[in-house]
């Protein structure tokens, strides 16, 4: 089938944080025999920071963020039997859920694809006139890259025809393990944008238990942290391309994953670097959410902390043996259970059963 997907960016992972999961799910699912064209919109500066060229399994369509850019590629969306308009493009989110409604064949699907879940039910909750409230009614489907059963009932408390979580998961020709990369040589390693839902977060989890323990290494990577005052020992690595994010997982003693405030609140929520770092057997330390023993054991695949005290704790205590064991397990687990091939089955009988109906009703 014929799918168009309006998203942030395919290409580029720069201020695009959801760049590794479309390419995960999108890939995959074109092993499916799907037809995908990709539109995003020059935005950002995310195509002079490409970490890729345009891959063999989508067709990358790269519009001017103006008015006319848009409208160009919304006539396009009429070819299509599933049209996708995805959450956080950043440039005329308001005018493209309301343009795959409004152009998009009858016959065809559409669909809501939250990358978000959380911040997106905020703003709804705040706003009777959101776009995507709007929409709802006119979309057969809302999927989303995480959230669980919090989600899932809030979205159909809105209106949802249907919510479906799709989550994050690891693709293991991208993230696997390599040899350790000097550079990224430190005691605990984070890798995340500056955002404001994540700051504060940041500050406990990885700036305090840096305070903590000055003996210790640490390293930041990641867009907008140049400016942050931090501890001595912490190092500022800025933005790290997704061919370094290997090394960047593999060289350190252990990596800390830190959830935004929305999706730390709602659980179920497991960021692409979780995945990431399991796939290159690395020892993850996450912040405490609910859910998480539905994709990592803690104390056996993944270590958890309540605060940065935890944190601190958690690397006092970790060996170089036991941090290998741990990500040793966590990549048996997500290669067993968690992997893009897995989801993409999933979404793609979704999908084709949907379509069905569809066209069916129409």
């Amino acid at each position: 089938m014929k799918i168009a997907f309006y998203g942030s960016s395919l290409v580029s992972s720069y201020w695009n944080g959801a760049a590794t999961y479309y390419r995960g799910i999108l890939s995959a699912l074109a092993g499916h025999g799907h037809d995908i064209t990709f539109y995003e919109p020059d935005a950002f500066d995310r195509q002079q920071h490409r970490d890729i060229d345009p891959p063999s399994y989508a067709r990358s369509v790269v519009y001017p963020a103006t008015a006319d850019g848009l409208r160009s590629v919304l006539e396009r969306a009429g070819e299509a039997d599933i049209v996708v308009k995805a959450s956080g493009v950043g440039v005329f989110d308001a005018e493209l859920i309301d343009g795959i409604v409004r152009h998009a064949a009858p016959h065809a699907l559409k669909l809501f694809w939250d990358v978000d879940a959380a911040a997106t039910l905020d703003e709804m909750r705040g706003d009777p006139d959101h776009p995507v409230l709007r929409a709802l009614p006119d979309l057969d489907m809302v999927l989303t890259y995480g959230g669980g059963p919090p989600v899932v009932d809030a979205y159909l408390g809105f209106g949802a025809a249907e919510c479906v979580p799709v989550y994050n998961a690891l693709d293991p020709a991208t993230h696997h393990p390599v040899p350790a990369d000097d550079r990224f040589a430190c005691d605990l390693a984070f890798l995340g944008n500056r955002l404001p839902d994540r700051e504060a977060r940041v500050e406990e989890f990885f700036l305090r238990p840096a305070a903590a323990l000055p003996d210790s290494r640490f390293l930041i990577g990641g867009n907008g942290w140049e400016t942050k005052a931090m501890p001595a020992n912490v190092r500022h690595r800025g933005h790290v391309y997704t061919a370094e994010h290997n090394a960047f997982n593999c060289t350190p003693r252990a990596v800390l994953n830190v959830a935004r405030d929305s999706m730390a609140s709602i659980g179920f929520s497991p960021a692409t670097r979780v995945f990431e770092a399991a796939g290159a057997a690395a020892c993850l330390i996450t912040d405490a959410w609910e859910g998480i023993e539905q994709f990592l054991v803690p104390d056996r695949e993944v270590l958890v902390a309540r605060d940065g005290q935890d944190v601190a704790e958690h690397l006092s205590t970790l060996t170089a043996e036991r941090a290998r064991a741990i990500g040793d397990a966590a990549l048996a687990r997500v290669l067993a259970e968690h992997t893009y091939a897995l989801r993409a089955v999933q979404v793609d009988a979704l999908l084709r059963d949907r379509v069905a109906r569809v066209r069916e009703a129409a």
